[in-house]
């Protein structure tokens, strides 16, 4: 193998791939990447046996082929080297040498026969978005994921797909997010998938704010995502999701009308004093004021009032102080609703103008 890359180039796509690169390995092979030099392109492919990711490039190809090598080594070496340089890349004797002006750098590899390539996959359904409609859609729920809890399906982000729109909802046990996008997907049975946690923040970092069309190809186990030269495939997680409609109480009957961003910076102030795991926040509601109390176990306290709507009898309830703030940190509108029912029920979050579109779930706290 032997072809001459522009390293501002190579870098862009090695970045790409980087991301499920795991620092630590059982496997030496997933430690690496797999290049493969043909047509005057060159693919990259990375994996950690649940995802695997593939971009392709053009090149100056001399003689084609095909290596594995360290992905962050590559990267590091790259980065050290000015942009614009070429890069003169070849393998030799099981080593790959890199070349630009006066550098040189032998890297050890590893058979290209052992590199766990994903062959095979086969879509059941295809659906296309633009690439800002996937990553908000995405974004507006992942942060509600679980993380390593032992009921595995809540590690990821369940998928919803029907005729009239696509549904990404993210739950951990104690706030759940609901994020719609409306779309003509014609007249289909409804789908359900969940993608991995891991899966989910990939694409989230890979995914532009542009309008360049995505196409999700859906597999028996599998997921494909593709775009602009580059390829998602992902393990889905195979479980049953609850039933995250049952979870929207009915009966709101008090209601908080509030500024997004001064009910944020509220409750960060607040948040100096929540040293605890728990960081609980209480809020109390009477009339057009909302009181914000945090206190913590070395007897300080700390008080905020802001100004807000509120209608509905006097409430005292509360939260964990970080998952409010993180919701509101997602919310992009000035206003946001809060509607209770008690201090015992769970409290739901809209922002205000779009609240068909977000919703979002938080359970109470004791204190």
């Amino acid at each position: 193998m032997h072809f001459l890359i522009e390293c501002e180039e190579i870098i862009k796509h090695l970045i790409i791939i980087c991301g499920v690169v795991e620092r630590r390995n059982t496997l030496p092979i997933l430690s690496n990447a797999l290049l493969i030099a043909q047509d005057q392109a060159l693919t990259l492919v990375t994996t950690n046996l649940d995802i695997e990711i593939k971009t392709t490039l053009s090149i100056q190809q001399r003689i084609p082929g095909r290596v594995t090598v360290s992905a962050k080594k590559i990267l590091d070496i790259c980065r050290t080297i000015p942009p614009q340089s070429m890069l003169e890349i070849q393998k030799k004797n099981e080593q790959l040498y890199i070349k630009a002006e006066n550098n040189q750098f032998i890297l050890s590899t590893l058979p290209v026969d052992n590199f766990p390539l994903t062959e095979g996959f086969s879509d059941i359904d295809k659906i296309e978005l633009t690439q800002i409609e996937l990553k908000n859609l995405l974004q507006q729920a992942a942060f509600c994921m679980a993380n390593q809890d032992a009921r595995y399906y809540l590690n990821g982000l369940l998928i919803e797909i029907e005729s009239c729109r696509i549904s990404a909802v993210a739950t951990d046990g104690h706030r759940l997010a609901i994020s719609c996008l409306a779309k003509n997907f014609q007249d289909r049975e409804k789908i359900q998938i969940i993608i991995p946690r891991k899966g989910v923040l990939e694409l989230i970092r890979l995914l532009g704010q542009t309008n360049d069309l995505v196409i999700l190809m859906l597999g028996s186990n599998q997921l494909k995502v593709e775009f602009q030269g580059f390829s998602l495939l992902s393990k889905l997680i195979d479980g049953q999701f609850p039933d995250y409609k049952q979870v929207l109480p009915a009966g709101y009957n008090k209601q908080l009308n509030v500024h997004r961003e001064m009910l944020k910076q509220a409750l960060v102030k607040a948040n100096i004093l929540t040293k605890d795991k728990f960081h609980g926040v209480r809020l109390e509601l009477l009339n057009s004021k909302l009181q914000i109390t945090a206190t913590n176990n070395e007897n300080e306290t700390a008080k905020i009032e802001i100004e807000a709507n509120y209608t509905g009898d006097a409430l005292e309830i509360a939260f964990n102080n970080t998952y409010l703030i993180e919701i509101l940190s997602n919310i992009t509108t000035d206003e946001v609703k809060l509607e209770f029912i008690n201090n015992n029920n769970s409290c739901l979050i809209t922002p205000i103008s779009n609240q068909d579109n977000y919703k979002y779930i938080l359970m109470p706290m004791r204190l």
